[in-house]
């Protein structure tokens, strides 16, 4: 991050080719301009298991962020989509709260600051009172267990009822009570939901005030929360950046998805371009 910018803005893992080792994404990253990278850990086992890496292997990667000079400094846990800490099923909760666990070691190990916590009690299953209540008794051991290694939860405000709204995960925030538990809200799900509720979502944002770690900047359409090309959705970005930045955001991260683009590197370059603009722009009316 440069000295002379008071904000940090990083590129999702997936807006890269999945064929790509993580150097080649840091490195595409580092071209485009970008301050660092979010790691995904999805449901696929491909990216569950980077959750074993070796030491080895994490001695690798910790060498490319040095080498490359870009950092890995924010996670995207979605994983738990699959794996719901509120499932009604034993097994299910054991391999949730196991993948809680290894997730906050790896950001340990890899100097990640903040993972981004998917809000879902369950996903496959149907959400109730009894899923609702073991998401949060279980939620409380993630919180513990990120104490204890100095690493931040942020709740990604997500596409289902249960946890669609700034609001809404700002009611586990508070429940648990944590300085180690706070909200990372994706704008693009925020904007469908305000289509859904008719409401305001930008007052939805600000009532996360004192709790807000970071953004996803994503273009979605009512309905449509992936793959959205930016441009043609219904975010309007200058104002999300500039509710964001009121509220004190800092760090920022593009989250779009590679698909099949004959020039990703371009298409990473353009964005970076796109949103760099729009944060310089709100960085110098703010200095002014």
């Amino acid at each position: 991050m440069s000295a002379k910018r008071q904000y940090a803005l990083g590129v999702y893992e997936k807006a890269l080719p999945n064929e790509l080792s993580i150097a080649q994404k840091l490195e595409a990253a580092k071209i485009a301009g970008y301050d660092f990278m979010e790691l995904s850990i999805d449901e696929t086992d491909e990216k569950l298991a980077r959750l074993d890496w070796t030491p080895l292997q994490r001695k690798q990667i910790k060498d490319s962020i040095h080498d490359i000079d870009m950092p890995i400094e924010t996670m995207c846990l979605s994983g738990h989509r699959k794996y719901p800490l509120g499932s009604n099923d034993p097994a299910i909760v054991a391999r949730s709260l196991e993948i809680m666990e290894k997730a906050i070691a790896l950001a340990a190990d890899l100097g990640i600051k903040i993972i981004q916590l998917a809000g879902y009690d369950v996903y496959y299953e149907e959400s109730s009172e009894a899923t609702k209540a073991r998401f949060g008794k279980n939620l409380k051991k993630c919180v513990d267990m990120a104490a204890q290694k100095g690493v931040i939860l942020g709740f990604e405000t997500m596409e289902t009822e249960f946890m669609n709204t700034v609001k809404k995960a700002m009611a586990y925030v508070n429940l648990i009570d944590s300085p180690y538990l706070h909200v990372y809200p994706d704008c693009g799900n925020l904007k469908n939901a305000s289509v859904t509720y008719n409401s305001d979502v930008y007052k939805d944002i600000k009532s996360g005030e004192g709790h807000l770690v970071a953004m996803h900047l994503k273009e979605t359409v009512p309905g449509v929360f992936r793959e959205v090309p930016y441009g043609s959705g219904h975010i309007d970005f200058p104002a999300m950046i500039d509710v964001a930045w009121n509220l004190g955001v800092r760090r920022f991260v593009s989250e779009f998805w590679y698909v099949d683009s004959l020039d990703y590197q371009g298409d990473l370059n353009d964005v970076r371009k796109l949103f760099g603009t729009l944060l310089d722009q709100k960085m110098e009316d703010t200095l002014c």
